[in-house]
């Protein structure tokens, strides 16, 4: 069969060239294809040194073989394994931040982070537990590994290794993780500035006129008993604790002692002080902005309803975990009893405790830590159950750029998402640590979800290098890990 000299068959034919510098294997979109304009058929017609003639009378493996000689290849995802688990530990990221590498046998990675303060071991006993496994069987994995998780940090390296997994399968299949998990509801994400504190409340209220100044458009503020602590008059029982302390670790300390068991109260006096914080922020952002609370100390569900019911006039955005998660009634309490919304869940680690508060109407808001809570999917799982029940979902973050672009396509997919945290403000070098996105990545107190595959970023290692733990290397060998093994069924 003759082909036609119809300039219109004729183009059907005409396919563009392959740029000569274009790599093998990419990882950004690829280029628009543009029509070329009309030529000769006879002469100019062929594909990557094909002629025609060959093209058609060819074998089908040679012609399929030769005419995708150049075409751009990912991965072949279903013979990817996991070859190697390793740790970079950066400091002050605003904490102590563990990254974590999953390594394949196609040479693709996967980045995760281990939540902020938690041990990197969290995500090295699981290592043996993925070791040649398809990373892109992603819920399977999870269900092998999350027995291993509990909540709070102890989530984090089933979390980090579920982010890394995510990462992994976006790139094996060159597509953003937001799509895989259904798709966006929104190209930006609203962030929510926490601010540093100061003991003098015009010096706090302008902290967070500052925020608003860099564009932020939605506000959160730690204030607590510990800025009145040494005020005669203001709280009882201050000989009990050193409030001071109030993140210590060892027992008998203020901050290991759960609030029902401090006996702390605050006065009336120690309330309208603390009060007179947010009434200073308040008439320097004015009202225009949601502002949110968090870190009012240890003392019970009694005080959380005074203090609550002092701020109602100021309309808070939500009162933060006034009270550990796991006291539901008590939420219930403070939730009925106050106008303000309430919040917590940063430290709950899978679905089925958010449930529980959800189901029993304990709280007016869920706050989930994506690298607590379960991981990105489990996340969404989250969401979207809340959701259904009429309840908002904002996200708490503190971490390196790595984990925040997981929370960013978590909070793209997710539809009842209200505004996620960004807790390194402050760090000039928090966004270098990444590369391969579009900078700044935060604009006006939004970021813009990333296009690329997987988490859409890389990591920048002059940066990560500078800035590492003190005594720890860069993804340094683990074997170690590799054939630490148990049975580890939950059943006999």
């Amino acid at each position: 069969m003759k082909p036609s000299n119809n300039p219109k068959f004729r183009d059907l034919f005409s396919l563009p060239a392959t740029p000569k510098n274009q790599p093998e294997t990419v990882t950004t979109a690829l280029p628009e294809r543009k029509i070329p304009p009309r030529r000769d058929f006879l002469q100019k017609a062929g594909l990557g040194g094909l002629g025609l003639g060959a093209f058609m009378f060819s074998p089908i493996e040679e012609t399929l073989a030769r005419s995708t000689e150049k075409v751009n290849r990912y991965s072949s995802p279903s013979d990817l394994r996991i070859t190697d688990l390793r740790i970079a530990e950066v400091a002050g990221a605003p904490m102590r931040c563990p990254i974590i590498r999953i390594d394949t046998n196609q040479g693709i990675y996967g980045l995760g982070e281990v939540r902020d303060g938690a041990s990197a071991r969290y995500a090295l006993v699981l290592k043996s537990r993925i070791l040649g496994e398809n990373p892109c069987q992603i819920e399977r994995l999870f269900k092998r590994i999350k027995l291993f998780g509990n909540h709070a940090r102890q989530a984090g390296g089933v979390c980090a290794i579920e982010m890394a997994l995510w990462d992994l399968a976006g790139k094996a299949y060159n597509v953003p993780i937001y799509q895989m998990l259904g798709g966006k509801y929104r190209d930006a994400i609203r962030l929510y500035s926490d601010t540093t504190q100061s003991n003098d409340p015009e010096v706090f209220a302008e902290r967070l006129k500052g925020r608003v100044d860099k564009g932020y458009t939605f506000l959160k503020m730690d204030f607590g008993v510990q800025m009145v602590r040494n005020n005669d008059g203001s709280v009882v029982n201050t000989k009990a604790f050193d409030k001071g302390n109030a993140w210590g670790s060892e027992y008998g300390s203020y901050g290991r002692t759960a609030h029902p068991f401090t006996g702390v109260q605050l006065t009336d006096k120690g309330i309208q002080e603390m009060v007179a914080y947010v009434a200073a922020v308040r008439d320097k952002v004015g009202y225009d902005i949601p502002l949110a609370a968090d870190h009012f100390g240890h003392f019970d569900y009694k005080e959380c309803i005074r203090l609550g019911e002092a701020l109602e006039p100021y309309r808070l955005a939500w009162l933060e975990d006034m009270v550990p998660w796991f006291y539901t009634e008590k939420w219930k309490q403070i939730t009925d009893a106050i106008k303000t919304p309430t919040l917590t869940g940063e430290d709950i680690f899978l679905k089925e405790e958010f449930i529980k508060l959800i189901d029993a109407r304990a709280i007016d808001m869920i706050q989930p830590d994506l690298a607590s809570s379960g991981g990105i999917l489990e996340t969404k799982k989250i969401g979207d159950y809340a959701e259904e029940k009429g309840i908002p979902m904002a996200m708490h973050f503190a971490g390196t750029p790595v984990s925040f672009m997981a929370n960013i396509h978590c909070a793209a997919a997710t539809e009842n998402f209200l505004a996620l945290e960004h807790h390194s403000v402050d760090i000039p070098w928090w966004e270098d640590m990444v590369k391969s996105i579009p900078k700044p990545l935060v604009v006006d107190g939004f970021a813009k979800v990333p296009e690329g595959p997987g988490l859409g970023v890389e990591l920048n290692e002059d940066v990560i290098k500078e800035h590492l733990v003190e005594g720890t290397e860069y993804f340094a060998p683990t074997e170690e890990w590799n054939t630490d093994r148990s049975n580890d069924r939950w059943w006999s």
